[in-house]
Formats: C-alpha cells, sequence, structure tokens
C-alpha cells in the first residue's frame, strides 16, 4: 500500500503560514521555519498590543480632562468625584472629546458640577 501523506493539506497550511509572513524580511518572508516562528511572535505582539491600545487611549483622554479642568481650577479627581456625586455618567472618551473639540460646553459642565 502505497504512503499517504495529504500532500494537499500539508501545502495548504505552509502557504498559509508564508501569506501570513508577506511583506517581512530576508528568511523571514520564504522560509518555513524562521517564517512560522516570525508569525507566531507578531499574532503575540498584536494580541497585547490590542490590550495596550486600550490602556493608552485611556491614559490620553485622562491627561486631556485634567488639562482642560485644572484651567477651571479643579483637578482630575475632584472633578471625576463631583461628577459621580450629581449622577453625571459621561464616560473619560466623551469627556476628553468635548474638552478638545467644543471647550465652551465643557467648561458649563465644569459650572455645573462645581
Amino acid at each position: 500500500m502505497p504512503r499517504s501523506v495529504n500532500a494537499v493539506a500539508s501545502k495548504a497550511r505552509r502557504k498559509r503560514i508564508l501569506k501570513s509572513a508577506k511583506g517581512f524580511y530576508g528568511k523571514r518572508k520564504n522560509v518555513l521555519t524562521v517564517a512560522k516562528n516570525v508569525v507566531e511572535k507578531g499574532l503575540t505582539y498584536s494580541y497585547v498590543g490590542r490590550k495596550l491600545k486600550k490602556r493608552e487611549y485611556r491614559a490620553l483622554w485622562i491627561a486631556r480632562i485634567n488639562a482642560a479642568v485644572r484651567e477651571e481650577g479643579l483637578t482630575y479627581s475632584e472633578f471625576i468625584h463631583k461628577l459621580r456625586l450629581k449622577d453625571i455618567n459621561l464616560d473619560r472618551k466623551v469627556l476628553a472629546d468635548l474638552a478638545m473639540n467644543e471647550p465652551e460646553s465643557f467648561k458649563k459642565l465644569v459650572a455645573s458640577v462645581k
């Protein structure tokens, strides 16, 4: 009985990995064993990057809110605390957008919580 190697599946697996490695430099793009390691590491970085992106945006929003609120004579933590007491449920993304793009309405919001 002849040996069965399932060349179709093997070739598809290799092709998938090499397709993912497209655009890489040197042997990383066309040598299977090197490409496999590099693609796997790249996928790990992309997973971690998706988590870091959330942290970095939140930090950016907080910095923007803090800068805008300090012009009004409050600190960031005092402002967030007073928002909670007044039961105003705006997230940091919206507050940062208001502070950047609509400073007049943000000033009114700050005045309403003071």
